[in-house]
């Protein structure tokens, strides 16, 4: 059982992983990124075509794409996204569900369905004795990226001068465009930092895992759960709510191989049934 929540745990921090860009743009935006999987499977495909040529180690493709992902989210911010923003959420939803489209097929186009993967010279088999039980390296990477990254977040948002801007657009964007704020400039600034976030899930699930251009949407679904299980907008609830997913999950396919994924969505069910604002919803502080 200590085996079963321990991995539970681990897989919890990629599932925040998944999710932190996708909290991040709706605590600020209100805009729900129905892409945001298949921007990942996007960012694990850059990196495993960086692979082929640079012959260097995946996390140094990593930390080079963070910079191209950042200008990426923000130039779609302030070319597209900004003008479907509005009292009505459809339009946005529209225009993500047909990035995540023309994604998926370009990437077929481009890598065909064959599932891959990048090579990290034994760090996804290596392991670590704790306490009397074993724990992959990987995943205990994983996990510390997820608690640095949720951290980084949290900080950003409330000790920044970045973070007042982004939480006076959320709470009034009429009112803080009065006060000289340049909401299009913020909210393309949340975008590009939840695109470098997405660029980091994709290469450690490219290193952890194989990926295919089909696995966009299963990816934005255990986001989307960890999200709404944590509470919308709240960065530290995304983190314990991805936990409470990858748990639930690893406690499914102990009782059946069959009732892991499964068993997760129960957990996500019972939560909009039970507290529909999330076990731990966005407070201010």
């Amino acid at each position: 059982m200590v085996d079963l929540l321990v991995q539970g745990l681990l897989l919890g921090g990629l599932y925040a992983l998944f999710a932190l860009g996708q909290s991040l743009l709706f605590g600020v935006m209100r805009l729900t990124n129905t892409a945001q999987g298949d921007f990942i499977v996007l960012g694990a495909f850059a990196a495993i075509a960086l692979a082929g040529a640079w012959a260097v180690h995946p996390f140094v493709i990593g930390l080079a794409l963070l910079p191209l992902a950042f200008a990426a989210g923000y130039a779609l911010q302030r070319g597209v996204l900004n003008r479907t923003l509005g009292k009505d959420p459809l339009p946005s939803l529209v225009v993500t569900f047909g990035l995540g489209v023309v994604i998926q097929n370009g990437l077929l186009q481009a890598f065909s369905a064959d599932p891959r993967s990048l090579e990290s010279g034994g760090l996804a088999t290596a392991s670590v004795a704790l306490g009397g039980h074993a724990a992959g390296v990987l995943p205990l990477l994983i996990f510390g990226l997820a608690v640095a990254a949720t951290a980084g977040l949290q900080w950003l948002s409330t000790r920044t001068a970045t973070g007042r801007r982004f939480r006076a657009v959320s709470d009034d964007r009429e009112a803080a465009e009065l006060m000289g704020v340049d909401a299009r400039h913020v909210y393309a600034l949340a975008t590009g930092t939840a695109f470098a976030l997405v660029v980091v899930a994709g290469v450690l699930q490219a290193v952890r895992t194989t990926v295919s251009p089909a696995d966009g949407p299963l990816l934005l679904l255990f986001a989307f759960e960890a999200v709404i299980i944590g509470g919308m907008g709240s960065f530290w609830g995304t983190l314990a709510g991805a936990i409470l997913l990858g748990v639930t999950q690893q406690l499914g396919a102990w009782l059946d191989p069959g009732w892991g994924i499964w068993a997760g969505h129960i957990a996500f069910l019972a939560v909009l049934v039970l507290r529909p604002q999330g076990l731990w919803p966005k407070t201010r502080g």
